[in-house]
């Protein structure tokens, strides 16, 4: 592949003040930077997006959503276990059955913005 001009810089450029110091010790940490590469790894499945999308719509038990997605009880309760595990979902047990709903306003808010920048022409 044949380099352009924008490909390479060996040293800060010309008529640009950033203070390179203060924006490296602002960085998020690494334990930081590894949660939020692990939420957006969770949204890079189709079905937990599904999953996702059905769970804003409505608080559901896991027959309702094998139901909706046509899957198996076991492929959506793993992909629920996923989801909880990044905070995206949560779950309230009420006798024998547990619902599913979004964790927070925060997820929802991700996944709206995020949908409407997909969708944007």
């Amino acid at each position: 592949m044949e380099k352009t001009l924008h490909d390479t810089c060996e040293e800060t450029c010309s008529g640009n003040e950033l203070d390179l110091g203060k924006i490296k010790g602002n960085l998020i940490s690494p334990s930081t930077a590894l949660e939020v590469s692990d939420w957006f790894k969770a949204l890079g499945d189709p079905t937990r997006v599904k999953i996702i999308h059905a769970l804003l719509q409505s608080e559901m038990c896991v027959h309702d959503l094998t139901q909706v997605l046509e899957m198996g009880q076991s492929a959506v309760s793993h992909q629920l276990r996923l989801l909880r595990n990044v905070r995206m979902v949560k779950r309230r047990k009420v006798g024998k059955t547990v619902y599913y709903s979004v964790d927070d306003d925060h997820v929802e808010e991700i996944f709206g913005q995020t949908l409407q920048h997909v969708k944007h022409d």
